[in-house]
């Protein structure tokens, strides 16, 4: 049995500009009512970073203009409702201020790689996501708890201070590597020796990556597969290239995309030689390709979730396919693409169903189960 966990980052854009309204509350209402259609479970990542910075406006100002109580009230019907919420940090937030000149919030850059920062400062963000979490959600729901986590920007490498804290806050589960992933850049991580694309594993507290049967966490990795680039050309894909153009990631420098070459980005020196070469490179060679059901078409996650069936077989135990989203990338053409998969799934209860990861025991995985054939 496979089951499904679809996850979605609930945030707004990187560079702390958009409507929380727009861009959290109105899809993931309806993202919630197409999955409750289906029968299909959604694990809300939610952003504690932004939503204690929009809590904070709203008690200080008396103005809710972040919608600070509709994204309460949100997250109070997914727990009662059969969804779960579990905890996103993008650690950039916790020294935030409101920028009100430039309408947006100007984060703090010397938090923005979450695996960089000190085990003090990590523990104490994932204790106040947590704790926020619990004391907000257990009233609606007495037995809810918090005990998963995603980091911003999948910053879990390098990875000794960041798996200590998660442990020593009661953390059990971490779904922020994807295998093949390497990043270089504002964030800094190397994921392609990650123990598997699919199967959880018990990790070594000095590298997330690397499988410790002693280990205190479990991994549950977003699937991912390395395919040629043109696999990426579908229109959510590109609506999300767009989306990323128009609202640049932020740097110290100010609001640049780093991956444009402006701000602080070194400049290219290579000349056009060396730019054909990399272009070509990059036509050529394979790219990691996360199940992201904001950016596959229904399709394609099909085709994913049957290739993994026939890779991994049928084990005795459980296995999770981890899907990424972001409730701010969920268009109304998304919500089309995305019927053919739930439909899929929904008429196949005796190899496929909808899950959350409440639904697995992760001390099962502590033997190395169901490898790959």
């Amino acid at each position: 049995m496979y089951k499904v966990l679809f996850t979605s980052d609930y945030e707004i854009h990187g560079s702390g500009m958009g409507s929380p309204r727009e861009l959290v509350v109105e899809p993931t209402t309806r993202m919630l009512d197409q999955f409750d259609r289906h029968g299909a479970r959604l694990t809300i990542m939610a952003d504690i970073g932004e939503i204690l910075k929009f809590k904070e406006y709203a008690e200080q100002t008396g103005n809710d203009r972040f919608f600070f109580h509709d994204i309460r009230r949100q997250l109070e019907r997914a727990v009662t409702t059969g969804h779960d919420v579990q905890l996103h940090v993008h650690s950039s937030y916790f020294n935030a201020t409101w920028d009100e000149a430039g309408g947006y919030w100007k984060q703090d850059f010397r938090e923005y790689d979450l695996a960089s920062l000190g085990y003090d400062r990590l523990k104490e963000m994932i204790g106040l996501g947590k704790r926020f979490l619990e004391d907000t959600l257990r009233p609606r729901k007495p037995d809810y708890e918090c005990y998963a986590f995603r980091a911003a920007n999948w910053s879990m490498h390098p990875s000794p201070n960041i798996v200590r804290a998660l442990v020593e806050s009661g953390i059990r589960i971490d779904t922020s590597v994807w295998k093949y992933g390497r990043y270089d850049d504002l964030v800094r991580f190397d994921y392609t020796g990650a123990h598997s694309d699919l199967v959880p594993w018990p990790v070594a507290e000095a590298d997330v990556c690397r499988r410790d049967p002693d280990g205190k966490i479990f991994e549950f990795p977003i699937y991912t597969e390395e395919k040629p680039i043109w696999t990426f050309l579908t229109a959510n894909r590109v609506y999300r290239v767009i989306a990323q153009r128009l609202n640049p990631l932020p740097t110290p420098e100010g609001m640049v995309d780093p991956m444009s070459g402006g701000g602080g980005a070194p400049k290219d020196r290579s000349g056009p030689f060396g730019k054909a070469k990399r272009v070509v490179s990059k036509l050529v060679r394979r790219h990691p390709w996360k199940m992201d059901f904001n950016q596959c078409t229904g399709r394609q996650l099909i085709d994913g979730l049957l290739r993994v069936e026939r890779r991994y077989g049928h084990p005795d135990q459980p296995l999770p396919f981890v899907l990424i989203g972001h409730s701010k990338t969920f268009t109304r053409h998304n919500e089309r693409s995305l019927r053919p998969f739930l439909e899929y799934v929904q008429d196949r209860p005796d190899r496929f169903s909808f899950g959350t990861f409440g639904d697995f025991e992760p001390e099962r995985y502590r033997t190395d189960v169901g490898r790959a054939a």
